[in-house]
């Protein structure tokens, strides 16, 4: 298997920031955003890249920011490179499928995150206080039950290596505002049920994700990525069983190789070419039964 893109490297215009999977570079009005096929997990960027999941990352966010734009505007101008700057078509064959121009937009930083499912940091925190960012759950939930209903429990928005903390919307109110406080839930769950109605009618339930959004001209809109293997839990609906883990089509694969593999704190190490193989492979089926897409 070919190596992924680990990192870009355009010397024309000014880099702002390498993120763990992005490069974001300055086109004075508006963002050059680039999907690399870095992969993270535990807050930390892997040493081995996933081949071509840049690509299926942003694919798939084109789609949703299409499928979505009647509830919420989002940050897209063009993914098309021919449309690009003259600047940039030197660089046409590396940000083919894996780049946007973008608005800038201030971000708003919080994490919004829709559970509809319980698994994960919710499962844990459940499991201790019958709660999740201070709301109140039924008793008796298990490993990957769905929730009566969806539910908002946003987060801070850590740097790389650093980990994001789970916060009540009382502390997010606190942060960004109440009336923005109250525009982002309501958008979050809107969000978040009319894509978990359209996946699940594909074989795939979501069962959590997370939401950046973003103010322009004063309004709320979308950004970054969305709905995607990297920032939602995707889990193939013909083999859900509660009670246990669930089968993924997200990075949880690699999150429980590198629990056997791997010490918190060390060095990460590569990932062995049958578990990159294995990723995309999850990668691109997610990407095939959502969108009718393959790369």
């Amino acid at each position: 298997m070919k190596e992924g893109l680990f990192q870009t490297d355009i010397k024309e215009i000014p880099l702002i920031k390498r993120g763990k999977v992005r490069d974001i570079y300055d086109l004075e009005d508006k963002l050059l955003i680039v999907a690399t096929d870095r992969i993270s997990a535990f807050d930390v960027v892997l040493p081995t890249p996933i081949p071509d999941k840049g690509r299926i990352l942003t694919l798939m966010s084109l789609f949703w920011f299409d499928f979505l734009k009647d509830i919420v505007d989002n940050h897209l101008i063009t993914a098309n490179v021919d449309e690009f700057p003259e600047v940039l078509q030197s660089y046409k064959n590396i940000l083919y499928q894996r780049s946007m121009i973008v608005h800038k937009a201030k971000v708003i930083p919080v994490e919004c995150i829709v559970r509809g499912y319980i698994t994960g940091s919710a499962m844990k925190e459940y499991l201790k206080t019958g709660k999740v960012c201070e709301i109140t759950l039924p008793s008796g939930l298990k490993e990957a039950d769905k929730l009566p209903e969806p539910i908002f429990t946003p987060s801070t928005k850590a740097e790389i290596g650093e980990h994001d903390i789970n916060i009540t919307f009382e502390e997010m109110c606190k942060i960004v505002g109440k009336e923005t406080a109250e525009i982002l839930k309501e958008l979050s769950l809107k969000i978040y049920k009319k894509a978990a109605e359209y996946a699940e009618s594909k074989g795939i339930i979501i069962a959590d994700t997370k939401f950046e959004f973003g103010i322009l001209d004063g309004k709320i809109i979308l950004i970054d990525e969305v709905l995607t293997p990297d920032s939602s839990r995707f889990w193939p609906k013909d083999e859900y069983e509660p009670g246990k883990p669930q089968k993924s089509f997200d990075k949880q694969f690699i999150r429980d190789w590198l629990k056997a593999n791997w010490k918190k704190g060390e060095t990460p190490p590569s990932i062995p070419p049958e578990i990159v193989k294995k990723t995309k492979e999850k990668y691109l089926e997610a990407l095939y039964r959502l969108t009718g897409k393959t790369l």
